[in-house]
């Protein structure tokens, strides 16, 4: 059981997709985890279940920080929830364990339904996931791993080009197939038009990508 207070991202398939993707990574025990863009908390808590050290969720909404806190408490937890864009509130540290559920619905100003920062990722839904696989691998120690989910029509490509450019080894290593939500619904027009989904579809693939840093450069 975790609150959720409102505007803050629900918990989800994506997510427990993550949670599974944690436990099969594992996490090393004493681990530094950071669990970015965190909304309820759950992952940092399966992560802190999972045999970490430390860990720590950022996420830039106040209500998402209060609620992680309040599901830290509840679930008697010790976790450092941070408020702030990304990983700006932890500049400077590194971890060895990074798990990441970013907003990634695509949106255009013509959509029936207002965007929410929990699930709007821009014009193409990379607004926040390309920033992302940017940062996060300055943030990894040697032999650190990134775990991060999306949907393949976000362009799955893409992400293992980026981390794979950054110098991570990066491949998807979960999948699930997903009926579409009442957001995905009320997009589907604009994300057809856009050629991201196809006409008439109703259903999205989950993909989960595992990126790794070497242990040496």
């Amino acid at each position: 059981m975790v609150i959720r207070a409102p505007g803050v991202y629900r918990p989800q398939r994506d997510t427990w997709l993550l949670v599974r993707a944690l436990r099969l990574a594992p996490v090393p025990p004493g681990a530094r985890v950071l669990d970015v863009c965190s909304g309820t908390g759950v992952l940092a808590l399966a992560a802190a279940r999972e045999g970490a050290g430390s860990v720590t969720a950022v996420d830039i909404s106040r209500r998402a920080v209060l609620t992680a806190r309040a599901n830290a408490a509840l679930h008697r937890v010790p976790l450092r929830v941070l408020r702030g864009d990304l990983l700006e509130p932890v500049a400077g540290e590194s971890f060895d364990v990074i798990v990441a559920n970013p907003p990634y619905v695509a949106w255009r100003s013509r959509a029936r339904v207002r965007p929410s920062r929990a699930w709007c990722g821009g014009a193409d839904g990379r607004l926040v996931l390309d920033r992302l696989c940017a940062a996060a691998p300055r943030c990894l120690s040697p032999g650190g791993i990134l775990l991060v989910v999306h949907p393949a029509w976000c362009g799955v490509g893409r992400t293992l080009g980026l981390l794979r450019g950054a110098g991570m080894k990066a491949a998807v290593v979960d999948r699930c197939l997903e009926p579409f939500g009442p957001i995905m619904r009320a997009l589907a027009p604009v994300l057809c038009d856009r050629g991201l989904i196809d006409a008439g579809q109703r259903t999205e693939e989950l993909v989960v990508i595992h990126a790794a840093r070497p242990l040496r450069p």
